[in-house]
This record gives structure tokens, C-alpha cells and sequence, in this order.
């Protein structure tokens, strides 16, 4: 079985990409839902112990723990100690379910894939890409972003020349929706061989 590892910087349409993936058959485990998940159930008592009133109706208020975490080193470094475990056992646990199955192909969504030092977890890595001012525009039209959190986050994040130069895939989301589905089309075509 060979594991796609997806990645991208924020705003690049990393999310549309694996939905891409998943209909073309390819199973693919999100890392971003995975801790949404975890936030509701499993992790909620972790991070409340980590990060004090930070939960709500069982659940992480994400607002609530993005204020205590935002542009603070330390913490971050905490609650990414609880977080990133869980999502590596929920993941570890698809690629189990898949390669029994007889999967040929599935993908990892990981947004910090290089970050965190999951290459050694892929086969390889497919980077979704854009024009920065596209990305721009892009985050900046989300609720609740302002230009001081994106800088926030490109900050945290491998720069996007950097994640294309160790790419074994690119895909430009920024030339548009039937692009990027070709490209990913010819991306299982070539692993599947």
C-alpha cells in the first residue's frame, strides 16, 4: 500500500484536494477533522486540564483555546504534546483498517506534515500549492481572520517554495478546480502504474 502524505500551507486548497482523492476512491484520513473529533470527545478533559476553561458543553471551545495559544511558543508546544499523539494513533489505526483491506493507495492529510516530522510516515508527499496572493485572499476571507493570524500561522509553517522543492507531487490549486482534479487523476494513474 502507498501512503500519499497531502500537504499544504494554509489557504493553498489542501481540503478541496483530499476531497478530490476521496472521489476518486483514494481512502483518505484528515488530520483537521480528526482533532475537530478529538476536541468533542477524547482530548476535551486533556486540554481543559492544560489549558483551563477552555471547555464547553463537554467539548474544546477552539476560540477559547486559539486565544491562549495564539503567538504563545510554550503553549502551542503543550497542546500540540497532547493533540499530535491522538491524531498519530487515529491515523495509524486507518492505515491498519486500509492495508487489511487491500487498499492499493490511500492519503494522509497532514497540514504540518513537514512541521512535524511525518515524512518518515509517507511514501510520498503531494504539496497543494497557489499563487501567495491567491492564498491571500483566500484566508483572509474566512470568518474571524485578520492579517496579524495569517502572519501568525505562515510564520509556524514550512514556506510554500520550500514544501514544492520536497515534493514528489505539486499540485496548483490556483490554475483552477478541473486542473487540480486532473492532477490528482494522474497522480493515482502514475502510483498505480
Amino acid at each position: 500500500m502507498i501512503v500519499l502524505g497531502l500537504t499544504g500551507s494554509i489557504g493553498m486548497g489542501k481540503s478541496t484536494t483530499a476531497r478530490m482523492f476521496a472521489e476518486a476512491g483514494v481512502p483518505v484520513h484528515d488530520s483537521d477533522e480528526t482533532v475537530h473529533r478529538l476536541y468533542a470527545g477524547k482530548a476535551a478533559p486533556l486540554v481543559e486540564a492544560a489549558f483551563p476553561g477552555t471547555m464547553v458543553h463537554g467539548g474544546v471551545d477552539r476560540a477559547k483555546l486559539g486565544a491562549r495559544v495564539l503567538g504563545d511558543a510554550a503553549a502551542l508546544k503543550k497542546l500540540e504534546a497532547i493533540i499530535h499523539p491522538l491524531v498519530r494513533a487515529d491515523a495509524d489505526a486507518f492505515l491498519a483498517r486500509h492495508r487489511a483491506a487491500g487498499e492499493s493507495i490511500v492519503v494522509l492529510d497532514i497540514p504540518l506534515l513537514f512541521e512535524t516530522g511525518g515524512r518518515g510516515r509517507v511514501d510520498k508527499v503531494v504539496v497543494v500549492t497557489a499563487p501567495a496572493e491567491v492564498q491571500r485572499q483566500r484566508v483572509l476571507a474566512r470568518p474571524g481572520m485578520s492579517e496579524e493570524k495569517l502572519a501568525s500561522i505562515l510564520a509556524r509553517q514550512v514556506p510554500d517554495a520550500e514544501k514544492r522543492r520536497l515534493a514528489d507531487f505539486v499540485i496548483d490549486t490556483g490554475e483552477g478546480l478541473d486542473a487540480a482534479r486532473a492532477a490528482v487523476a494522474s497522480i493515482i494513474a502514475e502510483i498505480k502504474g
